[in-house]
C-alpha cells in the first residue's frame, strides 16, 4: 500500500506522538519500579520514533525485526546514526522480549534504568531527523 504524501506525514506525526507519549510512561512509572513495564514503554518509545523515521525515509516495515533490519541498513551502515544506536535499540528490544515474555528472569533496576536517557537522546535525534526528512521530501509535518 502507498501512501500520499499528507498520509505519509499524518502517519510520521501520530509515531511520534506515540514516541514521546510511550517515553513519558516509561518515566512516570519509574518511581513503583516496575522495571518490566519501564523496559516496554522505553522499547515502543523507540520503536515508534524508529519507525516515523522509515516511514518519513519512505520505507516500511512489516514486523519489529524488519524496523531493526532496516534502520540498521538505512541509518546505522550509513552512519547517519552511530553504531552504539543500533546496539542501544536491539538492547531494548531484547529487554522488552525478556520483560514480557521471560518466564524465569525478571527485570532489575539494574537492566533497566542505564538506558532511560539514551533512548530518550535516541528519540530525540530520530525524530528530529523524521521531521527533517519531511520537510526535505515537502510532507506537511503539522
Amino acid at each position: 500500500m502507498s501512501l500520499s504524501a499528507e498520509e505519509r506525514g499524518a502517519v510520521v506525526e501520530f509515531r511520534i506522538e506515540k514516541a514521546l507519549r510511550a517515553y513519558e510512561q516509561a518515566k512516570g512509572v519509574m518511581g513503583l519500579k516496575y522495571w518490566e513495564t519501564i523496559a516496554n514503554r522505553l522499547y515502543y518509545a523507540a520503536y515508534n520514533a524508529v519507525s516515523a523515521l522509515l516511514i518519513a525515509n519512505g520505507d516500511t516495515a512489516q514486523s519489529h525485526s524488519g524496523v531493526i533490519h532496516l534502520f540498521g541498513l538505512h541509518f546505522i551502515k550509513t552512519r547517519i546514526f552511530p553504531q552504539e544506536a543500533g546496539r542501544l535499540y536491539h538492547k531494548l528490544f531484547t529487554m522488552r522480549q525478556t520483560g514480557d515474555y521471560d518466564d524465569t528472569y525478571g527485570l532489575v533496576e539494574e537492566d533497566v534504568i542505564p538506558y532511560v536517557e539514551p533512548t530518550g537522546e535516541l528519540i530525540a535525534k530520530t525524530i528530529e531527523l523524521a521531521k527533517q526528512l519531511l520537510e526535505k521530501n515537502s510532507y506537511p509535518s503539522d
